[in-house]
């Protein structure tokens, strides 16, 4: 099995997964900041991981931010916990690790959406990260990590 934050997707996808949960429970916990849910565990997560949730800690208002311009007819309150979480760490990656190809940020986000929320969760979050993804990766970065995905579900 591979270990989280490798170069391998799977570990990646794991990652997120892992971070997905720890914003989950920060989120139940009413963990302020976010990232506090970090302090609590035995065993310190992977890098990547505690790069997701520190990032979106540190972040958040602008995560938010974004995620309620482009999120029509949906307060960042309304949606489902698991949906907040994966947009703001898929938001988290397309604003601050440019090393990430937009492609991969949004599969990523809307594989785990259809894996862990509701039926309609991987179109939303679909929809409201390719709208992210044009506001803040100019052409050309997206045109070198790949354009914003259009994946079917």
């Amino acid at each position: 099995m591979a270990g989280y934050g490798g170069s391998g997707v799977g570990s990646r996808r794991e990652s997120r997964e892992r971070a997905m949960s720890l914003l989950y429970e920060a989120e139940a916990k009413g963990c302020n900041p976010l990232g506090a849910v970090l302090d609590d565990l035995i065993v310190p997560p992977e890098p990547f991981v505690a790069d997701l949730v520190a990032g979106v800690s540190d972040h958040r208002d602008e995560i938010d931010g974004l995620i309620g311009r482009f999120a029509r007819g949906w307060t960042l309150a309304r949606m489902p916990v698991v949906d907040r979480s994966l947009l703001r760490i898929a938001t988290y990656e397309l604003a601050h690790r440019s090393d990430i190809p937009v492609g991969a940020v949004i599969s990523e986000a809307v594989e785990l959406a259809k894996q862990f929320s509701t039926d309609d969760s991987g179109h939303f979050v679909n929809g409201v990260l390719g709208q992210i993804a044009t506001e803040v990766r100019p052409p050309s970065v997206v045109a070198s990590g790949g354009a914003p995905a259009n994946v079917e579900n």
